[in-house]
């Protein structure tokens, strides 16, 4: 079995400091997709290549204390990329990608955060911008290869995937452009959403985010952020889920799936 996490770490330094290393010790994942690693090269040299037993690969962002991915493997990937080509996106941070290519598969696993847009207009903006960039980018490279996307993305696609889902209809991460990109990516962009897959009713249960305001958490006013996007064949191999919430690393909760899959 090959178990995979999907966490976004709201800056590495604070999760680290509040147990996340522990953690990873304890639950022993093969590999695990980070986001908001909020750090540059020179503040993860030295302390953060590594978690446990596993290597950091990561696509900071030029901004410092901002955004930022990476995926800490046990296994040594065949090729690293670092961003997905975009002018505007790229210099942020929001995407990396590891290859595993051996004769009979060629798969990617990818970490992604996209934009939020809820600081405002613009960034909302952006965030379409991003996700019309980012469509056709999946769209070319499922057509070559096997792929895991996981990350932050920003979106609650269905009414089950929050709590207060009637009086977010008109805020960011639940308007319905935004869950209309995800129907088309889970539709015939290919993709399958593996967390409904192997849970297609939850609803308390499947929240990975909350608001740092009021007693969202001690509530459990939650929102579904937090995906493993795979194409069907990896997903047909997907034999659990967890979501943990025993501790509280960040503001999002680990998400992890084994598959039934060898690198």
């Amino acid at each position: 079995m090959f178990k995979l996490t999907s966490l976004n770490l709201n800056g590495i330094r604070s999760a680290t400091s509040k147990g996340l290393e522990a953690w990873l010790a304890r639950a022993q994942p093969d590999c695990i997709c980070v986001q908001e690693v909020k750090a540059q090269a020179g503040d993860v040299q030295g302390r953060f290549e590594r978690l446990g037993d596993l290597h950091g690969h990561f696509h900071f962002a030029e901004k410092k204390g901002y955004s930022g991915v990476g995926i800490y493997s046990r296994h040594t990937p065949s090729d690293v990329r670092i961003g997905f080509g975009s002018a505007e996106f790229d210099p942020e941070g929001r995407y990396l990608e590891l290859r595993f290519d051996t004769p009979v598969r060629k798969l990617s696993i990818i970490s992604a955060y996209f934009p939020s847009g809820s600081s405002g207009e613009d960034r909302q903006a952006a965030k379409f911008r991003f996700l019309e960039e980012f469509y056709p980018h999946l769209q070319k490279l499922r057509t070559e290869r096997e792929l895991l996307l996981c990350g932050d993305l920003n979106i609650a696609h269905q009414e089950i995937d929050l709590k207060n889902w009637k009086g977010n209809r008109k805020n960011s991460g639940f308007l319905p452009e935004e869950r209309a990109w995800m129907s088309k990516a889970l539709g015939e962009g290919g993709f399958i959403d593996v967390f409904r897959q192997l849970e297609p009713t939850a609803t308390d249960d499947c929240y990975t985010w909350w608001s740092n305001r009021g007693q969202a958490y001690a509530k459990n006013v939650g929102w579904r952020l937090d995906y493993h996007l795979a194409t069907p064949a990896l997903a047909a191999s997907a034999r659990s889920v967890n979501i943990y919430k025993g501790e509280k690393f960040s503001d999002h909760a680990p998400v992890t799936l084994e598959y039934d899959l060898a690198l």
